[in-house]
């Protein structure tokens, strides 16, 4: 595919990249971790001796957060992160790519037939951890984890808020920061999304977090919000 690229740049946040193509369109990307293998099916990228993979704003609420205009990504090179509800490793897999070998990310799931998938994923990861568990009770799985620069949370819960702030408790270090991804229709289908956003938000700052910015991810997914927040 090196061919069909012009050139990849780096943007302002850490190893995240730019990828231009020959007929001028730009898409998100980050350097392969494990080069030679896609995730999701996504597009593979040599330039300079680099293996980069494009990143689907479609397929990943972090990069659509991005696409949105997130203000500052907490994600960088050699920090840990915890992330509930891998699934698959989609995202997961786009974040050990920025966090690199120095960093690590542990990602609990809750079905085991998911994180099937997410393990064959973290066999090529050396810093990707898998962990099959119910995020409601970070008290099964605090054993296996140290304290976190970043808590990522994606989970279709109606409490998704709740449990957030119950593992910032646990594992959040203080000045850490929080990546809340508000599925407004896990949460009550009746009322309007941006009602629900502002709601889950006031939460979170009643317990104390700094809400930095609330991004509505339309078009990447539909009635979904990326809250950024920062713990004490």
């Amino acid at each position: 595919m090196s061919e069909l690229i012009e050139k990849v740049k780096e943007t302002k946040m850490e190893n995240v990249f730019d990828c231009v193509y020959a007929d001028g369109t730009t898409r998100l990307c980050t350097k392969n971790f494990a080069p030679g293998y896609s995730v999701y099916g996504e597009r593979l990228i040599n330039y300079k001796g680099e293996e980069y993979r494009e990143w689907n704003a479609f397929r990943s609420k972090l990069a659509g957060a991005i696409m949105k205009g997130l203000k500052e990504n907490p994600v960088r090179k050699a920090i840990k992160v915890l992330y509930l509800g891998a699934a698959s490793g989609t995202t997961p897999s786009h974040i050990s790519d920025i966090v690199e070998k120095e960093g690590k990310v542990y990602g609990v799931e809750f079905s085991p037939r998911v994180v099937r998938e997410l393990i064959l994923v973290a066999q090529r990861r050396s810093n990707l951890f898998p962990i099959l568990a119910d995020a409601r009770f970070p008290q099964n799985y605090g054993r296996l984890i140290e304290d976190v620069n970043v808590l990522y949370v994606d989970i279709a819960q109606p409490d998704q808020t709740d449990i957030a702030i119950y593992n910032a408790r646990y594992f959040l270090r203080d000045k850490g920061f929080i990546l809340l991804a508000i599925k407004a229709r896990s949460i009550d289908v009746t009322k309007e999304p941006t009602e629900i956003f502002k709601t889950e938000t006031a939460k979170l700052e009643k317990e104390g977090f700094e809400v930095v910015q609330v991004l509505n991810l339309d078009p990447y997914d539909k009635d979904h919000a990326m809250v950024l927040a920062r713990y004490g």
